[in-house]
C-alpha cells in the first residue's frame, strides 16, 4: 500500500486496541491499571459503545460466561481499549472457538477502528510445574494472528523471591543474605523464561517476543519496557505513533520512539 494511503488509513483509527489473554489471576488487570496509570476499575462497553453495568458482567463471570467483545476502557487513558479473553483457559472447546474467531475477525476486519493491534498473552511464573498449560499451548499451535503481534508477558516475576528463599533454606544456606536471594531469584527467572521459550518457540505461531514483568504491584510501576516492546513489534509506523500518542506524558518512551525512528 502507498505510504500516504497507509497513513490516511491509520489516521482513521481513534484508539489503540489490545487483546489481553491469560488465565485467571495472571495479573492482567493490574498490568492494564499500571499502563493507564490508575487504580480504578475499567468501564465496560459493548460493541455498540453502550456502557455495561459492572454488576451484570460480574454475574456473567460467576456463571462461567464472558463476552470477549466487551471493551474495557479506563477513564485515565481512553486512548486504549482492551478486550479480555478470560474463559478459554478452563478447557472449554466452545470458549476456545469463540476466542479464535474473535482473533481472526478482529485481526483482518476492514473496519479499522475495530481491528486489534496487539495481543498481550500473560503467563504467571509462580507455578513452575504448570507454567504453560495445554490450552495456552493450543493457542500458539492453532491461532494465526496474521500481522497482529503476540507479546508473551511473564507476570508475577517478583514472587520468585519466595521460591529463591525456599531453595536457600532447603540447601541450608543463609536465608538472611539478601544478595544471595536476589541472585538466585534472577537465576530462577532466566531458567523459567528459557523453559517458556523452549515450549512455545516450536509451536506453529510462536510469540513475537517474550518479556518478564516486575514491579507491577507497585504504584507508578515502569511500563516503558512493555510499551517499547509492543511498539517494536508493530509493522506500521502509524500504529507505533498511535501507541506512543497514548503515553505522551511518558518522556522515556517518547525518547525511545524518536531513537527508533
Amino acid at each position: 500500500m502507498d505510504p500516504a494511503k497507509a497513513k490516511k488509513h491509520i489516521d482513521r483509527i481513534r484508539r489503540f486496541r489490545i487483546l489481553v489473554m491469560g488465565r485467571a489471576n495472571a495479573g492482567k488487570t493490574t498490568i492494564l491499571q499500571r499502563v493507564c496509570n490508575t487504580t480504578d476499575e475499567p468501564e465496560i462497553f459493548n460493541g455498540k459503545e453502550e456502557k455495561v453495568d459492572a454488576a451484570v458482567v460480574e454475574g456473567s463471570l460467576a456463571r462461567g460466561r464472558h463476552n470477549i467483545e466487551d471493551e474495557l476502557v479506563f477513564k485515565s487513558n481512553p486512548g486504549f481499549v482492551f478486550h479480555d479473553s478470560c474463559g478459554f483457559e478452563a478447557g472449554s472447546e466452545e470458549q476456545f472457538d469463540i476466542m479464535k474467531k474473535f482473533v481472526r475477525d478482529r485481526a483482518m476486519t476492514t473496519k479499522l477502528d475495530e481491528r486489534i493491534h496487539a495481543i498481550w498473552f500473560c503467563i504467571p511464573l509462580t507455578d513452575s510445574h504448570r507454567m504453560v498449560t495445554a490450552a495456552e499451548r493450543k493457542f500458539f499451535e492453532e491461532c494465526d494472528t496474521g500481522y497482529v503481534p503476540v507479546i508473551l508477558l511473564a507476570t508475577k516475576a517478583d514472587a520468585l523471591g519466595l521460591e529463591a528463599y525456599e531453595k536457600l533454606e532447603e540447601q541450608g544456606l543463609n536465608v538472611d543474605d539478601e544478595a544471595w536471594t536476589v541472585e538466585l531469584q534472577k537465576e530462577i527467572l532466566v531458567t523459567n523464561m528459557e523453559k517458556i521459550k523452549d515450549w512455545l518457540g516450536i509451536t506453529r505461531f510462536p510469540p513475537h517476543d517474550y518479556l518478564p514483568l516486575t514491579g507491577m504491584q507497585q504504584g507508578g510501576a515502569n511500563c516503558t519496557p512493555l510499551l517499547t516492546c509492543t511498539a517494536n513489534a508493530l509493522k506500521e509506523e502509524g500504529l507505533q505513533q498511535l501507541l506512543i500518542s497514548t503515553q505522551q506524558s511518558n518522556l522515556e518512551l517518547c525518547m525511545e520512539f524518536a531513537i527508533m525512528k
